[in-house]
Formats: structure tokens, sequence, C-alpha cells
């Protein structure tokens, strides 16, 4: 790549103009950096990962050694589904994206993890709408549902997902997890007081990890947020999670 920027591809969406760029990172010599813009803003950056990873390296273990199967609501870039699948008890992951533009990247290997995922066989991308998937009835129940799509409950991308940050909501998406299941959500800000009521009125324990990480693109320290909760039975989040309302911070 001679080009200090170039653009590998640009798409005209419902939720707006969708572009994937390839750059070299100034602030990190010698990287070179993906990112992708949604409606003329910033969504993310392969430069940038560690709390997307923590969605699945904070959560799985809770679900012991025993096969199970997991339900990522938005692929991106790929790196929840890669940390997911190297957990060696993890037998399946459905993917779930709704632009099909973000999926046809990875199948073209436009974007470094795209050949990892659409090569291994427990993985499945699939072209949908999450929070319709959700709201509707169960297919399958699954051991976790790990979902990174909006900003935050308070920051949207779309203004139609506000209903699922409800506990009605909630209520919907707890029929697809198994007894035993774990629900996750990853948020780039401290999520509202009312949202965490819903949770807690929906979910029997909730747990929120403050994950602490350099981030090259505005030179200093920044914080996500990942909210994790265990559905009935408890087997996941049984003394392996703290009290009701605990918060965990990782760096």
């Amino acid at each position: 790549m001679n080009a200090t920027f170039e653009e590998l591809d640009y798409r005209a969406t419902p939720l707006g103009e969708l572009t994937l760029w390839r750059r070299h990172a100034l602030s990190v010599p010698g990287a070179v950096v993906y990112e992708v813009r949604l409606a003329g803003e910033f969504l993310m950056s392969s430069l940038v990962n560690d709390s997307e990873r923590a969605l699945a390296t904070r959560v799985l273990p809770r679900l012991g050694q025993l096969p199970c199967d997991v339900l990522i609501g938005g692929l991106g870039l790929g790196h929840t589904a890669q940390a997911t699948l190297q957990f060696p008890q993890v037998r399946s992951v459905v993917v779930v994206e709704r632009l099909p533009e973000i999926i046809d990247w990875h199948r073209r290997e436009l974007v470094p993890l795209g050949r990892e995922l659409s090569t291994d066989p427990r993985c499945e991308l699939r072209c949908a709408d999450f929070f319709a998937l959700v709201g509707g009835a169960p297919e399958r129940r699954f051991h976790a549902v790990l979902l990174d799509i909006d900003h935050s409950p308070r920051y949207l991308l779309d203004a139609g997902h506000g209903s699922f940050y409800t506990a009605a909501g909630l209520r919907r998406l707890k029929e697809h997890l198994k007894p035993d299941g774990v629900f996750a959500l990853w948020s780039a800000d401290r999520a509202s007081d009312g949202f965490l009521a819903a949770l807690k009125d929906v979910f029997d324990d909730v747990e929120t990890h403050a994950i602490d990480f350099y981030n090259p693109h505005i030179g200093q320290r920044d914080t996500n947020f990942i909210y994790a909760a265990g559905a009935d039975g408890i087997h996941g989040m049984d003394k392996r999670v703290g009290r009701r309302g605990t918060e965990v911070t990782d760096s």
C-alpha cells in the first residue's frame, strides 16, 4: 500500500453511507489500521479492540468447560467473534450482522480476520436484524449472547433499537438463553441508571466491567464498559460472579 489512505469499499446502506478504509497509523509507526465509518461517523478501528475482545474473554469463562453455543450481535471487524472462537469449548458461533456489506468484506478477505472467520466451520455469519431476531420466538437457545451493535444503550445507531434496552426487550432476549445462560453488552460509555435498573429487573446477577486501555487515536487512556448478566439458574454466573451489581475494573 503506497497511499497513506486507501478506500477499500464504499456502499450506500439503509443506515447511511458505509466506508472501509485502510491507512498507515501515524500514532503507531509501522502499523496499518482498518477503519469503518457509517453515515459520516467513526464506527470502529482495528487498532482499538481491547474491549471488543473482552466482551468474550471476560464473560465466556463463566460457562465452564462444557461445550457451548454463542450468539453474537454485530460482526464489525470480527474481534469479538475471533476471541470467542479461541475458547476450545465453544462448539458453535452465530454472528448476526444487519449489513450484508460487512459480511461481504469478510468473505472477500478485505479485512484482516475475514478468512479466519469465514472458513471456521464453527462460525456462521448470518445477515439478519439482531433486534428483530431476539424480539421474536427463539429458533434455538444459546449459552451466551454477546451484543456489540450500538455505541451504548443511549447512543443508538438506529432509533428502532431503543425498545430492546427496556425490561420488556430484555425479557424477550432472555427467552433465547438457556437456563444457565449469560448475556453481555459492550458499551462505549457508562450505561444509564434506567438501563441498569431494567437489566437487574430481568436478570438475577449483573456485573459491570470497566475495560481500561490505551487508545492511540486520542493519545491517552480510555474506558469502555461491558455489562454481564446471568439468567435463571446461574450455572455460569454462580460463585465466579460477585454480588448483584458488582463492578470490576479490567486493564
